[in-house]
């Protein structure tokens, strides 16, 4: 933060070259003078504004749009290689990765397998962090902080983990500090399902909605609640943890030894619906493959979607129910047209006669890696930020 004196010209010079550059992050290139439109300045001060961030390293010359009669004038974007970020998804097996910049530009996802290391939280990161930069082309050493996506419950404080059981030697208290101290990295620690549903409120089937409910149906079972665009996380920052929920009397129907909800519809249990055997080397990838086109299992595991998103509706009543994760997105709408039939279409096609709700029932529309899709959209802004804070530090 700046000490200089409000109201002096050091002061009103910093203050420019901030709202300058914001606007360079929020519009994308401009000229000298659609930047003194937009700040009210005159010509000649958005040129020494233009001038100092360029001076800086914060921004440089784009291109040139045409000024009609006269010369053509340079726009200006910001630079995206000055400050970087790494997006990263923490797994039982594996790491992905993603570089971030600025610009949110695409970079290579990289995948690892964790097999055979001594796993630690600095080492996992380390370990992202340099497959990411390698697979970019990018020094690491302008990697300046990290979105970690994990399959765990994060308290608020973001430093204590809870529902450990897919994080190998990830202890439950320190490990979002043992990383920045040991890395010198900004750091946020967050539930996997919670920035899937970050990506999916950004830019997947739930951009339009007031609330919604995202059901991830992977190995384990994760749920993530929107409620007017921000995330429900609970006191302990435990919400969503539905697949420890005892599942109800009706699911002896379906499934006699299943204790909880993830025996109801996690990984093991949809690899049974399709006669996969445990331990299929193919694993719930390969018994998701071709589900659309397997009728009865895809019915059988809509009455049991339908039996876990009732508590849902029940306590939270959201718009809409997204199905995501590896078994959400292989079942596709014909798996969420089932689900709503269960829910609230006839009642001879319901799974309970109870039902009141009529929630709307979409795939995720996230192709590809949702939580590394809203670890991006958490970095970018932080990105963002960072950039125009410094500015006190780095403008002459």
């Amino acid at each position: 933060m700046s000490d200089i004196a409000p109201g002096t010209p050091s002061w009103l010079r910093e203050r420019n070259d901030r709202t300058a550059l914001t606007l360079l992050l929020e519009h994308g290139a401009l000229t000298r003078t659609r930047l003194g439109e937009l700040t009210g300045l005159s010509k000649p001060t958005a040129a020494q504004m233009v001038s100092r961030l360029e001076r800086a390293g914060l921004i440089e010359a784009v291109g040139e749009v045409s000024a009609g009669r006269g010369p053509n004038a340079i726009s200006y974007g910001v630079r995206g290689d000055r400050l970087h970020g790494v997006a990263i998804d923490i797994r039982e097996r594996t790491i992905a990765a993603q570089l971030v910049d600025a610009l949110d530009r695409e970079y290579p996802v990289v995948e690892v397998e964790t097999r055979g290391r001594d796993r630690t939280p600095e080492g996992d990161v380390q370990f992202a962090i340099e497959a990411a930069t390698s697979a970019a082309g990018v020094d690491p050493d302008s990697v300046a902080m990290v979105c970690i996506g994990v399959q765990a419950a994060i308290s608020l404080d973001g430093d204590t983990l809870s529902f450990t059981d897919t994080l190998p030697g990830w202890p439950e208290l320190g490990a979002r500090r043992r990383i920045e101290d040991a890395l010198g990295l900004d750091v946020l620690l967050d539930n996997d399902v919670n920035l899937a549903a970050v990506a999916e409120r950004a830019a997947g089937a739930a951009r339009d909605v007031a609330s919604f409910a995202l059901i991830w149906m992977g190995d384990g079972l994760g749920l993530a609640i929107d409620l007017g665009g921000s995330l429900h996380r609970g006191a302990t920052g435990s919400a969503g943890e539905i697949g420890y929920l005892p599942v109800p009397r009706s699911a002896a129907d379906l499934d006699p030894d299943a204790e909880d909800l993830t025996d109801l519809l996690g990984g093991a249990a949809v690899m049974e619906l399709r006669g996969v055997p445990a331990g299929d080397p193919g694993g719930l990838a390969g018994a998701v493959r071709d589900l659309p086109d397997d009728d009865r299992a895809l019915s059988a595991l809509a009455d049991r979607v339908a039996l876990g998103v009732v508590p849902v509706l029940a306590v939270l009543d959201p718009e809409l129910v997204v199905l995501g994760g590896p078994t959400g997105l292989a079942g596709g709408e014909r798996l969420a047209e089932l689900v709503a039939q269960r829910l609230s279409g006839p009642v001879a096609r319901r799974i309970t006669d109870s039902s009141r709700w009529r929630p709307a029932v979409h795939t995720s529309g996230i192709a590809g890696q949702p939580v590394l899709g809203g670890a991006r959209r958490m970095l970018v802004g932080r990105i963002h930020d960072r950039l125009v804070a410094d500015i006190s530090t780095i403008t002459p």
